[in-house]
């Protein structure tokens, strides 16, 4: 009994010591992470959050009129943040021609294991390009080709040979790719988009809104690889069997925007597409005043009003700052 009860005694001295011991910990733990947060706000440890605190100090543009221009409908966003600041008819139905290729891209990058990853351009697509007479990038049939360039020759001359090889090695037709670019739609949140295809090319059922494919390029630029992409203006690829030394790709927006400046900042990339249906449509970002905006016209009537568009919007944008 006697050793029971000091056995007892000798819980009871511990216990108290185990508390003190646990207390400390938790107030260095707590420490830690003080510390951690001031260096991250401090000296900027993460880039991210870093330049997060920054441009949260930038001015913003919070209303610009978007009305006056060659487009039918218009979309303007705040980057970051997803606001409009600035719309016309951008709910409206819209035919999304080849910026329905930005889904197109997004969800090959996120699909394939590798960048590096060879694939075939597959013959039997061909004969349906050329009776549509659907853009390409220039790759052959049978053409072996990087995955990487293939996504190049999506984004910047609009290839549809490129679209329709990633779709059949990713998902083995297109059919079922378009099922994962409509499943992606519903997860970001394009309430009011249903593609048919890869390409953009006409279907009375593939349809979106401006609103909704700027949703998708806020959502694509989010992605490293993307944003490489569509921020180039040219890209050589990788020789072939077939082209030994390589194509050179140079960007449909780039081509016709020889001055990408606006006051306060510039355009930085974007998609281009053309359809009889959906006239000129250009999705595109700029970077003004140190925040960046995403700029959606659709329905152009002649061939490089979307690009004036853009550079108009943008231009005004740049202009409030100063205001």
């Amino acid at each position: 009994m006697a050793k029971s009860g000091n056995a007892q005694n000798r819980r009871t001295i511990r216990k108290p010591k185990r508390k003190r011991n646990t207390g400390k910990i938790m107030l260095w733990l707590f420490l830690d992470i003080i510390v951690i947060l001031v260096l991250i706000l401090v000296i900027g440890w993460d880039k991210g959050v870093s330049s997060w605190m920054v441009e949260l100090n930038r001015p913003v543009v919070k209303e610009v009129d978007v009305t006056g221009i060659n487009s039918l409908t218009a979309c303007l966003l705040q980057a970051r943040s997803g606001k409009v600041v600035g719309e016309m008819n951008g709910e409206t139905i819209i035919y999304p021609a080849s910026m329905t290729k930005m889904m197109t891209a997004i969800v090959a990058i996120e699909n394939l294991k590798s960048l590096d990853t060879k694939i075939t351009v597959p013959s039997e697509i061909f004969p349906d390009l050329y009776a549509q007479d659907a853009m390409r990038a220039g790759f052959e049939p049978g053409e072996e080709v990087e995955a990487l360039d293939l996504l190049y020759g999506v984004m910047l001359p609009s290839g549809a040979e490129c679209c329709l090889a990633l779709a059949d090695y990713i998902s083995d037709s297109e059919e079922a790719f378009v099922d994962l670019m409509n499943q992606k739609a519903y997860k970001i949140g394009m309430d009011t988009t249903h593609f048919c295809d890869t390409t953009g090319l006409h279907d009375p059922q593939h349809y979106s809104t401006a609103h909704d494919m700027a949703v998708l390029l806020k959502y694509c630029l989010k992605n490293k690889t993307f944003r490489q992409i569509v921020e180039s203006s040219w890209h050589a690829t990788k020789p072939t069997s077939l082209h030994p030394d390589g194509i050179t790709f140079y960007s449909t927006v780039f081509k016709n925007l020889p001055d990408p400046y606006v006051t306060n900042g510039r355009i930085l990339g974007g998609k281009t597409g053309y359809t009889s249906d959906a006239g000129y449509c250009l999705a595109s970002f700029a970077e003004i005043g140190g925040r960046e905006y995403i700029l959606v016209t659709v329905g152009a009537g002649e061939n490089q009003q979307h690009i004036q568009d853009a550079k108009t919007i943008f231009e005004r944008v740049g202009q409030k700052l100063n205001e």
